[in-house]
């Protein structure tokens, strides 16, 4: 076994400007076998979910990995971090001193993969579009700080934004604000089934079963023009049931490389292995783990609850028992290594304590034991998700505070579930839509935030979100960050719990597996090749 551990942030500042300066490219071998790459991702319609690859709705890492390959932004975020670079646009910026006007122009010669031009009305007719749908998803609140979206001949486009915003232009990375083309998505209605057109570096082709996608083929596209490299012609991607169906496609060549829903398990084993004709790259990751409570139910509705669990629930053990050196306890929203953190949680509560719970909980006059179901997915965030509530359930338990049993439901009910306020008590992970600490706090504190939580706190919405925006320096926004943090800790309409580190495994045979995923565990198919890796 060749263990890599990567360190993608000691690289970013030579990794940034070598893609920012790739240019239009016709790289890809073209010819040869597919690169096959497999994944515990599920993708099914159904009522609840029937365009899960529309820009307009899709907000899942899933569907968004199959977005980042297939729909082109105008911008895109690097390699490893960084603020983004232009993608189908040639250059972007904010042209005043306010951060409330952004202006992008297009690379010229841009087409669909249809080769139909791309102008800047196509570009406007995307955003409106996603704006005035206004999906379930909650996706299009990542877009909602624009106001106006205008035009100048073919090529500029000028955002006029509500307020200051210095994270536009990673908004603008994101799949949502991806370009389509009017006459294959409708002004306001979704657009049902797998299809997918757009111009990114690779066209998409779905292979669906019984209402559910099981193989996705992934070409290159002859009309993409933009700033990335294309490093293989033709990618495969299968969806299996899990983990351990993926890790035997692996042994047996059915698929390259094993990327997202590995078990702990998996990891350690192939990390120990002696084999070395596979690979197994392993870099830092900024997804988190955390229980989302519906604050209106009664069982959860009153904060010493919610607090009481803050106290009782020890990070460090569950971690230790469920992921191993995989993961770190995490006391906050905002994951460590990301401007902005603080250990609000464990500053407010440190470490658990059972007597200061069972004493919130009385001055409140709850009466205890606290009964309640902890909800988890059993198809979404990996194998280890059971195990993971059963630990959480079982030191709730064990305090005598709280009477607490598990139930697991499949991705595509689980998440429409809590969003409909279904679950009083729910199990959901993050990854971020960029890495800035505002796409950590903003998507579940904010209004229309993608939980569609009941909570809400007005000093948040109304003036510390708007104060880190105004801050182009990140540095300048960290006391509003903080002063955020402080409130999730005293309110709990959240807690956190961990963060992830990212692996990949993959036949010695294909290179570019240290950047397939990106701080934002983007999957980056264009950066994979055949060769020798080292």
């Amino acid at each position: 076994m060749n263990r890599k551990t990567l360190v993608l942030a000691a690289a970013i500042g030579l990794l940034a400007p070598v893609l920012a300066g790739c240019g239009d490219t016709e790289g890809g071998s073209g010819d040869g076998d597919a690169i096959v790459v497999g994944t515990t991702d599920r993708f099914t319609l159904s009522k609840d979910d029937p365009a899960p690859v529309d820009p307009a709705y899709a907000y899942d890492v899933g569907t968004w990995n199959i977005l980042r390959q297939t729909v082109q932004t105008l911008l895109t975020q690097p390699r490893g971090d960084g603020a983004p670079v232009p993608e189908a646009a040639e250059s972007c910026g904010f042209t005043d001193s306010g951060n409330e006007r952004y202006s992008c122009t297009l690379r010229e010669g841009l087409k669909f993969s249809s080769g139909d031009p791309i102008t800047a009305a196509d570009v406007k007719y995307s955003i409106d579009r996603a704006l005035a749908i206004e999906a379930d998803s909650g996706v299009f609140a990542l877009l909602s700080t624009i106001d106006t979206v205008e035009t100048q001949g073919d090529r500029e486009v000028i955002f006029h934004l509500k307020s200051a915003d210095a994270t536009f232009p990673y908004k603008l990375s994101t799949p949502v604000a991806g370009i389509v083309p009017e006459g294959s998505y409708d002004k306001d209605k979704l657009r049902e089934g797998f299809d997918i057109d757009g111009s990114g570096p690779y066209t998409f082709e779905p292979e669906v079963k019984d209402g559910e996608l099981v193989r996705a083929t992934y070409v290159k596209n002859p009309s993409y023009k933009g700033s990335l490299k294309v490093g293989h012609g033709k990618i495969e991607m299968l969806s299996y049931e899990s983990a351990e169906a993926m890790g035997e496609a692996l042994e047996s060549n059915e698929i390259d490389i094993m990327t997202r829903g590995m078990s702990p398990e998996q990891i350690t084993k192939l990390a120990n292995d002696s084999d070395d004709t596979v690979d197994l790259v392993e870099s830092p990751g900024l997804e988190i783990r955390y229980l989302a409570f519906n604050t209106d139910a009664p069982s959860v509705e009153n904060k010493a609850v919610r607090q009481a669990m803050a106290r009782v629930i020890n990070r460090g053990e569950l971690v230790a028992k469920v992921y191993g050196s995989q993961a770190e306890p995490l006391y906050s929203l905002v994951p460590a290594t990301v401007t902005g953190h603080s250990n609000a949680f464990f500053n407010l509560y440190g470490d658990p304590d059972v007597s200061k719970a069972r004493e919130l909980l009385g001055k409140a006059g709850i009466t205890t034991p606290v009964k309640m179901t902890l909800h988890y997915t059993t198809d979404h965030y990996g194998p280890a998700t059971k195990a993971e509530f059963e630990q959480l359930s079982k030191q709730l338990n064990d305090s005598g505070l709280f009477d607490t049993d598990i139930e697991g439901t499949g991705w595509n009910t689980f998440k429409t579930a809590g969003q409909k306020g279904k679950f009083d008590v729910y199990g959901m992970g993050w990854f971020p839509d960029y890495p800035d600490a505002d796409n950590f706090l903003a998507p579940f504190l904010d209004e229309d935030n993608f939980l569609n939580s009941p909570y809400a706190n007005t000093e948040i919405r109304k003036k510390l979100i708007p104060e880190t925006r105004r801050q182009a320096d990140r540095l300048a926004a960290v006391n509003s960050m903080n002063q955020i943090q402080d409130i999730v800790a005293e309110e709990v309409p959240v807690l956190p719990l961990w963060q992830g580190k990212q692996y990949v495994a993959a036949n010695d045979n294909v290179t570019g597996t240290a950047y397939l995923l990106n701080s934002s565990s983007t999957l980056q198919l264009w950066e994979l090749g055949r060769g020798v890796s080292g």
